[in-house]
């Protein structure tokens, strides 16, 4: 692979990472709207409000952006940029399309868990330097809940990967087959809440319960920070989708994969994309006390008793 190449793909990857986010922020305006008897946006861009995320962000670039006098002004600057460029890293490695990805990893699988597990860090240091009561309560909070539910994600991913015999997400697309989709499933519905609860999403959003603790560690975030914050909440959308899709879903697999497998995989992702937004519009936020047990009592024996049913059926 040449310079030129690799420059192209990255700015392929970079290019993805700021559009797709803002399609799935808008499919997210849309659905929540209309499954609670809503229009959503209607008139931002003439149709539908379809540019509704592109004028938010004109607004946030025009805020004023205040730094509180008591914080740690270096690590409060570098926050936001702690919290998305992880989830930006994290994508190179998401293959796509056969024989495509920007970055083909033989352990494709534990980069993208190492990367996504830097991101936490973001809000961590967030709510550290902010100085602030409420921004660190919630940063204390984040990191109970990636510590209980990075596991059971990890033990997922580990089962899918006994079945494929590899840690290239190429290679586990190329060995799924449509009959994981039964064999695999208590493990994809355990990756999928353990993504809901990294992202911070509803019902698992505790981290910055707004009734509770303001908005969290975001509480002293204006303007371009704050946007960066909702920008990396989005990617981690895009990129976890596509991750569920390459793992559980078959990525490029379908008619005409060769040409249209790149289609495919944007498809499923942005299926699981929808799904996770039905979750947040569907149930009401979990308090703390219930998030640590669903975690080690309910998810974590599930992806365990999924990783010896895949080592049983491996063996065999």
């Amino acid at each position: 692979m040449t310079w030129v190449e690799i420059g192209i793909r990255a700015v392929g990857v970079l290019l993805a990472f700021l559009v797709l986010p803002l399609l799935v922020g808008q499919t997210e305006h849309k659905v929540m709207a209309h499954m609670q008897g809503r229009l959503g946006p209607m008139y931002a861009g003439g149709y539908h409000g379809w540019a509704q995320l592109v004028a938010d962000g004109a607004k946030f670039v025009q805020k004023e952006d205040i730094v509180p006098a008591a914080a740690d002004r270096r690590l409060f600057t570098l926050a936001p940029a702690l919290a998305l460029i992880p989830y930006l890293v994290a994508l190179a490695a998401i293959p796509i399309h056969p024989g495509f990805a920007v970055a083909n990893l033989p352990g494709g699988a534990l980069f993208v868990l190492a990367a996504t597990s830097v991101g936490i860090l973001g809000t961590l240091v967030a709510g550290w330097a902010s100085a602030n009561k409420y921004a660190l309560i919630g940063a204390m909070r984040a990191a109970a809940q990636l510590l209980a539910y990075e596991l059971p994600m990890a033990l997922a991913v580990a089962s899918v990967t006994l079945a494929a015999g590899t840690l290239s997400l190429g290679g586990i697309v190329e060995a799924w087959r449509p009959w994981w989709l039964l064999w695999q499933l208590p493990g994809a519905l355990v990756f999928l809440v353990a993504a809901v609860a990294e992202l911070q999403r509803p019902p698992f959003d505790m981290p910055i319960a707004d009734s509770e603790i303001v908005f969290g560690p975001y509480t002293e975030y204006t303007g371009l920070r704050f946007a960066l914050f909702l920008l990396s909440e989005y990617g981690g959308i895009v990129l976890m989708s596509l991750l569920f899709a390459v793992l559980y879903l078959g990525g490029w697999r379908g008619p005409f994969a060769d040409v249209a497998g790149w289609a495919w995989t944007l498809l499923k992702g942005f299926l699981i994309a929808v799904v996770m937004i039905w979750i947040r519009v569907s149930w009401p936020r979990l308090r703390e006390d219930q998030l640590q047990r669903f975690a080690w009592l309910a998810l974590i024996p599930l992806a365990l008793a999924q990783l010896v049913l895949t080592a049983v059926v491996v063996v065999i």
